[in-house]
């Protein structure tokens, strides 16, 4: 099968460089057009992107040309399915124009998620609301598919296989690095030996997007704490629930949990526990085969009614960049492009 042209608009951000690394060899995918702000456009990527992944960019994505954002552009190059890595006060406007002129988003980008009509979808968890995308319009026209905010990713990947015990309340600490603030982000000055407890909006994203991904109405207590860490998220969870619970019901749960395993993106173990006291960390967030696609668990407990674990999730790759693309194999593995 021929690959499918795709875009990446708002590729040279910390996002973008994640689709870029992800897409430079995927089997499905073909970046065909990128777009990046007006200073950068008409230079190769490699020449004006300050590069910030932990590892070599690859050559296949050097030579590339940033253009304008012009959808005549798009279509002459063949481009179906846009990834947006835009900010959100941008993206509230390119990404409906983009959907109403046939383009399949697939949005990093929080300024849709609560659109009623657009699934925040994380295939493991939701596929089956995947489906919302046919009353914005598909198969006639475009859509609008967002992935979750990030720690909402890494918090929903470890309570879905756990619904069925009866989720009634969760409290979440998350400790969140400094480049889910983007780039350039934080100043050092703000960040260096320092942790800053509050993420603006960041505790009501959690709140309000677990409810809608996993179709509970738990109570929820959210913090959300930068920390000086360049990559990975950590949270520390306690859950109660409506079933008596276990730790050996909780371990069980995950292992079997391998939903959607055959698209490209998704590891054949989603959620990894390990027992060591000292798991998970956030040195560990490029970890696994895709990187940075598996949400690692560690710290399980029992006290009294309630079950605590700590969850480290890569907020670039599974929580941002990564989860777009999962959820476009996702679509072309329910749909097929037409």
């Amino acid at each position: 099968m021929d690959k499918i042209k795709v875009a990446v608009i708002g590729a040279t951000g910390a996002v973008g460089q994640v689709f870029m690394w992800m897409l430079a060899d995927h089997p499905w995918f073909e970046v065909a057009y990128i777009t990046a702000s007006a200073a950068r456009i008409n230079q190769k990527y490699a020449s004006t992107v300050h590069w910030l992944l932990p590892f070599e960019m690859p050559t296949a994505i050097e030579d590339q040309m940033i253009s304008e954002f012009n959808t005549d552009a798009m279509k002459a190059a063949g481009v179906k399915i846009v990834f947006s890595a835009l900010p959100a006060s941008v993206a509230a406007e390119a990404e409906p124009l983009l959907r109403d002129l046939g383009f399949y988003v697939f949005s990093n980008a929080s300024a849709m998620r609560y659109d009623k009509n657009v699934p925040i979808l994380i295939p493991e968890t939701n596929l089956e609301t995947l489906a919302l995308i046919e009353k914005q319009g598909y198969p006639n026209g475009g859509f609008v598919v967002t992935n979750a905010n990030c720690v909402t990713t890494g918090l929903a990947m470890a309570l879905a296989p756990l619904r069925k015990f009866g989720i009634k309340e969760i409290s979440i600490c998350s400790y969140q690095s400094v480049s889910g603030a983007g780039y350039p982000g934080l100043s050092a000055f703000d960040i260096t030996d320092n942790c800053i407890p509050y993420i603006g909006s960041e505790e009501e994203k959690v709140e309000k997007e677990i409810k809608k991904i996993l179709s509970i109405d738990p109570v929820v207590f959210a913090y959300c704490v930068r920390v000086p860490v360049m990559f990975g998220h950590l949270e520390a969870i306690w859950l109660t629930f409506e079933k008596d619970v276990d730790t050996d019901d909780i371990l069980k749960a995950w292992s079997e949990f391998t939903e959607v395993s055959s698209l490209p993106s998704t590891p054949a173990q989603p959620v990894v526990y390990n027992s060591s006291n000292t798991f998970p960390q956030p040195k560990y967030a490029f970890w696994g085969s895709p990187k940075g696609m598996e949400v690692y668990t560690g710290r399980l407990k029992k006290k009294e009614n309630k079950i605590g674990f700590v969850l480290l999730v890569n907020n670039l790759v599974k929580g941002s960049a990564g989860g777009s693309i999962q959820n476009a194999e996702a679509f072309i593995q329910q749909y097929g492009l037409h």
